[in-house]
Order: C-alpha cells, then structure tokens, then sequence
C-alpha cells in the first residue's frame, strides 16, 4: 500500500467517474466500492467509497455531496512519452463534457483539472535560456501540446 492515496470528492457520481478514469488508463482497475445501506447518509446502493487504481496508482473516491468542488489548485499530470499517448489521454478526458484549457490543461466532465504534457518538455525546457525562452514562447500559444512544434522551436525552426 502506498503512504499517500489522493482522494476525490464528488457529489454525486462517484460510481461514474471511477469506472470512466479505469476506462481511460492502463493497468487501472476498481478494488473496492463501498456502498451506502439504509442507514444514509446517501441513497441506499449508492456508492460511498470507491478504492481503485490508474497506472497502478491507487486513489480513493467518495460521494460525499455537493460540499465541496474540484479546482485547478489541485491537479494531475499525465507525462506522456509521444504525441500518439499525448493525444489519446487528450481526446479521452476532454470527451463528454471536458474542456481544454492552455498549455497541456483540461478539465476533465468531473471539473478535476489534468495535465497532459511529453515527458521530453523537462529537457525543451532548461539548459540554453535562448532556447528555453522560444520553447515557453510556443509553449504559450498552445492548447493540446503538440510535441513537434515544441521541439521545432527548441531547434530554431
């Protein structure tokens, strides 16, 4: 068991947003949903807890109503390895109700906020400051990153 497990609050629909992130994510499964009896405070059956993984991470959902709401202060970055990984997590959490922000963000149709960027922008991003700045200048201007472009910029294309 891992030390520290995120932990989503939703209002209401749990149930559909774990099955939609285990959907999307390889090596994801649910573990565990505990469900709300009689006794309340949720509607009976509904679900009350849900442990699952993505990626092998392990995180926790409750149905704890409409308290609380996600913001872009907490986030998740998805670090992708190519363009064709890039897009496929892009298209997927942006399906249904989601919406692009800027710069590799997106909400997702839960409103939790997601980072979709190439693990390559580590290494576009420092070094040589001249080549950094026309990589952040590009990288401004985009709202899915587009790797190639970013690499283009680095190069001095």
């Amino acid at each position: 068991m891992q030390k520290i497990t995120p932990f989503l609050w939703f209002d209401n629909n749990a149930e559909e947003a774990v099955n939609f992130y285990t959907s999307i994510f390889k090596d994801s499964k649910i573990t565990n949903m505990s469900r709300y009896s009689e006794a309340g405070p949720g509607p009976a059956g509904s679900v009350m807890v849900a442990n699952f993984t993505l990626n092998g991470q392990e995180f926790m959902a409750i149905n704890g109503g409409p308290v609380y709401k996600f913001t872009e202060a907490i986030s998740f970055v998805i670090n992708c390895e190519n363009q064709e990984e890039l897009d496929h997590y892009w298209e997927k959490l942006t399906a249904d109700g989601g919406s692009p922000v800027q710069c590799g963000w997106l909400k997702d149709k839960f409103g939790l906020a997601w980072q979709v960027v190439p693990t390559a922008i580590g290494k576009l991003m420092s070094g040589d400051p001249s080549r950094s700045a026309k990589v952040a200048k590009a990288l401004y201007k985009m709202i899915k990153i587009d790797i190639a472009e970013l690499q283009k910029a680095y190069d001095g294309e």
